[in-house]
């Protein structure tokens, strides 16, 4: 009994100082979490901000093809710059040029017809050539002379349709022809392979499709499409300048020049890549470009871009804001 007393006090003792450390480190602040990289700060007094997309400067195309069918050969590759006409993949054609050589033959055949149809008038014209000029009804009756003579017209006219089977067997082969080439996609300009979707042996669809077989765009010299909120669409000049900055790198800027507005206003496309999602808000879209070179952007890649605008302080910057300079 004397043990449990003595006990006891120790026990609360210790209960007490350990609530005392609890609440102790309870009341010291957690040092907030430090961002990985800085955000990007306006270099302007003035300023649009808005986030702005890098793009090929001939915009990015998106090759399709349009005739489908299995893919058997790829001729380039991501990286590749290639010239108006050059060949990027192949469709299966066996199909086709198996077809093209049946109606080879059937163009032989009609050119056959066609000198057989000569040959045939050249004969009824001599018929008619020796009796066309009797007067003698004793030697020939007008009768055998009017049948000759129809039998003359008749070879003209087989001949006329022999020529023209021809002519329809050629045209046959060079649509034919024409088709064979389609399935051989080429480049529609010198650009640059940006991306390959499809690989020999794949199945390749027509339309529009949500991934295109190859993305293509002239690397040249890099845009940059700014999206900015319909409800300040009013304070941007063109010819002002803009600056961009790399998004977890704010060390990395480089200034914009300017190209053209899209003057229609769009709904903003949500930035997941998806063309499908959208948001209620709507967006003027600027387009600039800056030197390949300057900054280690790719396309499709996000930057935060800042616009000077006038002071929205300064009673003229409506004005300004239209180009309309009083």
């Amino acid at each position: 009994m004397v043990i449990k007393n003595k006990i006891l006090p120790v026990v609360a003792v210790v209960g007490l100082i350990v609530a005392v450390a609890v609440a102790i480190s309870s009341e010291k602040k957690t040092p907030p979490a430090q961002p990985v990289a800085q955000p990007s700060q306006a270099p302007f007094k003035s300023y649009l901000g808005g986030a702005g997309m890098v793009e090929a400067s001939t915009e990015n195309i998106s090759i399709g093809t349009s005739l489908p069918g299995i893919v058997t050969a790829v001729f380039v590759k991501v990286g590749d710059k290639v010239n108006a006409g050059d060949p990027l993949f192949q469709i299966d054609d066996r199909e086709l040029r198996a077809d093209i050589l049946v109606k080879q033959a059937n163009l032989l055949k009609a050119k056959a017809s066609v000198e057989e149809a000569r040959a045939s008038l050249q004969d009824y014209q001599s018929q008619y050539a020796l009796v066309k000029d009797s007067t003698d009804g004793r030697v020939i009756s007008v009768d055998d002379v009017q049948k000759r003579r129809n039998a003359e017209l008749i070879a003209g006219a087989k001949l006329e349709s022999a020529k023209a089977a021809v002519i329809a067997a050629e045209a046959d082969i060079n649509s034919t022809q024409l088709s064979i080439e389609r399935l051989t996609v080429c480049a529609p300009i010198a650009c640059e392979v940006m991306q390959i979707n499809i690989r020999p042996g794949e199945y390749a669809q027509t339309g529009a499709l949500s991934t295109p077989l190859m993305r293509l765009g002239n690397l040249d010299r890099l845009h940059i499409r700014v999206d900015i909120d319909e409800s300040d669409a009013w304070r941007f000049k063109a010819g002002t300048r803009a600056v961009a900055y790399m998004r977890g790198n704010s060390d990395l800027k480089v200034d914009l020049t300017f190209v053209r507005v899209e003057p229609y206003i769009t709904p903003k496309t949500s930035l997941t890549g998806s063309s499908t999602e959208r948001v209620d808000t709507r967006v003027l879209q600027i387009i600039y470009s800056f030197d390949r070179n300057a900054l280690p952007a790719y396309v499709g890649q996000q930057m935060d871009v800042f616009i000077e605008t006038p002071d929205v302080g300064d009673s003229n910057s409506a004005s300004l804001a239209t180009g309309n300079e009083k």
